[in-house]
């Protein structure tokens, strides 16, 4: 079981694997307290997740300018190697079910639909 040290607000400030110093308290380690102070303090993780998520973004706009590219004849999709046009078909097939599933249930009361005067397409 891991100890914690707290200030004098009762806040947890250390967390140790073994009982190394007086003061310390023995907490059980699916402790709220303690997984919060772990997941709130822990440079590495937080860095780790703010990364991911970078990634993931940058992964969309990516997708996003690869469209562009190909709807304007700059690439075409078979110049992509095959793995990479088996990834892309995958990701726009997800894109268009989870586009489906969001039309289904329409806009919620803070949205509006714009209807496009040219080609009569509905916008959010």
């Amino acid at each position: 079981m891991p100890f914690v040290k707290r200030d004098h607000q009762g806040k947890i400030t250390n967390v140790y694997h073994q009982y190394i110093e007086e003061g310390l308290e023995e907490v059980h380690h699916e402790d709220p307290e303690l997984t919060g102070f772990l997941e709130g303090t822990a440079p590495d993780e937080q860095k780790r997740r703010e990364m991911v998520e970078s990634d993931l973004a940058l992964a969309r706009v990516m997708e996003d300018l690869i469209e562009i590219l190909i709807e304007k004849g700059v690439i075409y999709f078979t110049d992509f190697p095959a793995g990479a046009q088996k990834k892309m078909l995958g990701r726009r097939g997800m894109r268009k079910e989870f586009a489906y599933v969001d039309n289904l249930f329409g806009p919620s009361d803070d949205e509006q639909y714009v209807e496009d005067g040219d080609d009569g397409e509905s916008f959010l």
